[in-house]
C-alpha cells in the first residue's frame, strides 16, 4: 500500500512541476520551463515505477527511467526517445559552465520551452494511463 501512496505523491508533484513549467513560460523563463519539464517527466516515470512495486527508484535520466519502465510495460519503449529529448535539459538549463559562452537564461527560447512542455505532457499522459491499468490489475 505504501508504494501506491508514494506513486501518487510522485505523480502529484510531477503534475505540479508541469503546471510550474506552463507558468514560467508566460514570464519568458524558457530555460527554467525546460528544466521543470524534465523534472516533471522524471517524477512521472518514477511514479509509474513505484506503482508497479519498485521499492526505490534512482537516477535522473528520463530515457533510462523509461527503459526501466519498458521492462515492466513495453508501451514505455515509445517514451524512451521523448525522455532522451528532455534529458538534454537536465544540466545545461541550470549551470553557466555547461554551455559555451553565455548563460542558460539566454540560451533557451520559446520553441525549446514549448517543445519540452508538450513532450512532458505526452509522457505524463502515458504515465497516467498506464498507472490506471496497474491499479486495475493489468499492465498491457
Amino acid at each position: 500500500m505504501q508504494s501506491a501512496d508514494d506513486a501518487l505523491r510522485w505523480l502529484r508533484q510531477a503534475e505540479h512541476d508541469l503546471d510550474d513549467a506552463h507558468f514560467v513560460v508566460t514570464g519568458k523563463r524558457y530555460g527554467l520551463a525546460c528544466f521543470l519539464s524534465q523534472q516533471s517527466a522524471e517524477k512521472g516515470v518514477k511514479a509509474f515505477l513505484l506503482a508497479c512495486g519498485a521499492e526505490a527508484v534512482w537516477g535522473h535520466s528520463v530515457a533510462e527511467l523509461c527503459r526501466d519502465a519498458a521492462k515492466l510495460d513495453t508501451t514505455f519503449e515509445s517514451m524512451i526517445p521523448l525522455g532522451a529529448s528532455l534529458d538534454k535539459y537536465y544540466i545545461p538549463t541550470r549551470y553557466p559552465d555547461s554551455l559555451p559562452g553565455g548563460i542558460p537564461a539566454e540560451a533557451f527560447d520559446a520553441w525549446d520551452a514549448e517543445k519540452a512542455v508538450k513532450t512532458t505532457e505526452a509522457i505524463l499522459s502515458h504515465v497516467r494511463n498506464r498507472m490506471q491499468d496497474v491499479r486495475r490489475g493489468g499492465k498491457e
